[in-house]
Formats: structure tokens, sequence, C-alpha cells
């Protein structure tokens, strides 16, 4: 369901109704119950250097609709000197290109944005206000660029971006039938010189293991892995549960 302004009231639609049955009034006052469903709320992530990202959640929906935890992981690992590499005042992502996938809030690509990345964030078509709000709320902590695309991974049609960068994802392997188009996907997407960073929490309730194996047994067919340590993400947001890789495709 593609939503508009969160919050919005349904108070007006009273005019309409007013003089109506009863059963009309009831349809009203379920109206208004779905309308509070939707309320948002502001998720903040302190960055290294005092700012904050701000970033706008829905208080119900799909999985796109809140910050997860392994996307908090992965901004803040961007922020680490192991990630970045690099002199004083400068970042790794400085002009690097980047897209993001199944990017939900944007919380991923907006830290690479404010770390001088140019950014494209994707997800469906009903997560674009949501990605296109929270840029507007960011954009003066932004030094690089960002911005909004449609993507639904394993389509054709996913040449009109080029090789980025880096290609990164967070908490993308939920679904099975998700599994093949995502894979799709990233070898459509990604070059020989492009790095994946992938976080995902490991869950170990119902079919999340059997999932999780399957996609990583698909995903060395072609490309190579490389787990980062524990100890070189960010000091306080960290956890074992929640690892990250780098991905690469096997030359």
């Amino acid at each position: 369901m593609r939503r508009g302004q969160p919050g919005r009231s349904l108070g007006w639609l009273r005019v309409l109704i007013a003089g109506l049955s009863p059963a009309a009034e009831r349809a009203m006052a379920a109206a208004e119950e779905a309308q509070e469903g939707l309320c948002s709320f502001v998720r903040s992530l302190e960055k290294r250097d005092g700012t904050v990202l701000r970033l706008q959640q829905y208080g119900s929906g799909g999985v796109g609709c809140v910050v997860w935890d392994a996307a908090i992981v992965l901004a803040k690992y961007l922020e680490t000197q192991h990630f970045s590499g690099a002199a004083a005042g400068t970042h790794a992502l400085r002009q690097r290109s980047v897209l993001e996938l199944g990017a939900g809030t944007g919380a991923v690509g907006l830290m690479a944005a404010t770390l001088g990345a140019h950014v494209t964030v994707t997800d469906l078509e009903e997560l674009q206000d949501l990605l296109k709000l929270n840029i507007k709320m960011n954009e003066h902590l932004i030094t690089g660029s960002v911005q909004a695309k449609v993507l639904k991974w394993g389509e054709e049609g996913e040449d009109s971006f080029p090789p980025p960068d880096y290609i990164l994802m967070a908490d993308c392997i939920y679904y099975e039938e998700s599994l093949e188009p995502l894979l799709k996907t990233l070898k459509d997407l990604s070059g020989p010189k492009t790095c994946i960073i992938c976080c995902y929490e490991q869950r170990t309730m119902g079919k999340n293991p059997e999932i999780e194996r399957k996609y990583f047994e698909l995903l060395q067919l072609d490309f190579d892995l490389e787990k980062i340590p524990l100890e070189k993400h960010d000091e306080e947001y960290r956890s074992e549960d929640i690892h990250i890789l780098y991905i690469r495709r096997k030359k």
C-alpha cells in the first residue's frame, strides 16, 4: 500500500458523514484507528562528529518501515577507521559511487552520503515516500549526494544502474522466495571492482537458518566472501549475532 503523509488527520471526513447512519460512523472510527497505526516516529543516530541522523519510521507496515539493528551496525561501521583507512579529513567513500539495496528507511545510504559518497538508495515503490522524506530531513548533513529510485530485485532494466564502487545491503536475507532475485540483482549490478558489503543478523528461529544457509551456498557460486571480525566493527554498535561480510565477484 502506498502511504501518504504520516499522521494526517481524517477528521475532515466527518463533515462528509454527518447525519449518516451509525454504520457509517463506525466505519469512520475504524478508518481513524487504522490511520493511528501508521503514526510515525523518529530514530536518531549520532555520528562520530557529533551530528545526528534523524530517521523517520512508520509505526506499522512491512519490514522496510523501521530501522533494523543490522542497518545501524553497518552505518556505524562505515565510520570506523578500519573501513575508512584514510588520512584525517578524508574518507574512503568520498566521491565514490554507492548503491544501497533494500534501503527501507535509507539509514545506511544516508550515512554513506554524509561521508562524501554519491549514493542511490533503492527499494520498492511503496517505500519511496519514506526514503525521500528521510533524504529531506538529513540533507543538511550530506557532503556527497543521494537520490532514491525504485528497484525490484530480479527484474530486467537494472542495466540503468552502472556498476558502483560499493553495494550496501543490511538485513536483506529474509524470505526464501527473494533469494534468487537478490542474487540475480547482485550479479547484474556488480562489476569486477565492486565491493558488496552485506550486514545481517543471524536468526535461529523457524526457517531462518535454512534460508541463510541456502543464500550463502548460492552466493558462493559466483562470489568470494570475507567476514569482518567483530573487533573491527564499531566499538559500541556491534553484536555477536550481527555479521558484516565483504563480497566480491570471482575472477
